[in-house]
């Protein structure tokens, strides 16, 4: 009725050796969750392998993503209700003065105008600058530290911009400056968020000079 022939007792595997083979693949198993999956999940590298093989630096890279996440890393979509006053700021050729969301006008000749602000941030803290501008209008612009480096996102809001509205001109990560010329997308305001997770307190200088109405902080 059976043409397979079963195995002898004496060919099964005993407790022994059951019990051995177990101890082995636990072994096993926690020699690759040490040396390879704590450094490439998170970052820990107790043995020193993993950093070694690369892992480590990809479980710091995701562990520093997930820290920024949690905090809000992206800059708002919009700005919504009165701006908040400027502090710690100082300002140069014209005074800029922290005023509620208003409207760009879209008549007339651009506004050609140039600040200079500057802003200290402590670490964990943020900052966000708008130039209120009409479509095509262009803006020479140049930020930076004191050599200690932040996270920056330029990004626009058009006039009336619906919910999680974003349009990004560029971002970095750990970056102690930037220059060029920014050409408005579109009637609304226009700018720089940084985020300061140096571990110590950076002061960042904004020049601007361009076809703009007006300058404000609104965070």
């Amino acid at each position: 009725m059976y043409n397979t022939d079963l195995p002898d007792r004496a060919e099964l595997p005993g407790t022994a050796r059951l019990v051995r083979s177990t101890v082995v693949a636990a072994l096993v198993a926690a020699a690759l969750l040490v040396t390879a999956i704590l450094p490439a999940e998170f970052g820990i590298d107790p043995t020193g392998i993993g950093r070694a093989l690369g892992l480590a630096q990809m479980g710091e890279i995701k562990a520093s993503l997930a820290a920024n996440a949690n905090a809000g890393e992206m800059a708002p979509a919009t700005s919504t209700g009165p701006a908040k006053p400027v502090v710690e700021e100082s300002v140069v050729a014209r005074p800029v003065v922290a005023e509620p969301p208003s409207t760009v006008s879209t008549t007339g000749a651009p506004t050609q105008r140039q600040d200079t602000v500057t802003v200290t941030l402590k670490h964990g803290q943020a900052a966000e600058f708008k130039l209120a501008m009409r479509k095509d209008a262009s803006v020479r612009y140049e930020w930076s530290t004191a050599g200690v480096p932040v996270n920056y996102d330029t990004h626009g809001d058009p006039v009336d911009a619906p919910k999680d509205f974003y349009h990004g001109y560029g971002k970095g990560r750990n970056k102690t400056g930037d220059a060029g010329t920014l050409i408005a997308a579109f009637d609304g305001k226009h700018g720089w968020f940084w985020r300061n997770r140096s571990g110590t307190d950076v002061t960042i200088t904004l020049r601007t000079s361009g076809e703009y109405e007006k300058i404000e902080r609104v965070l």
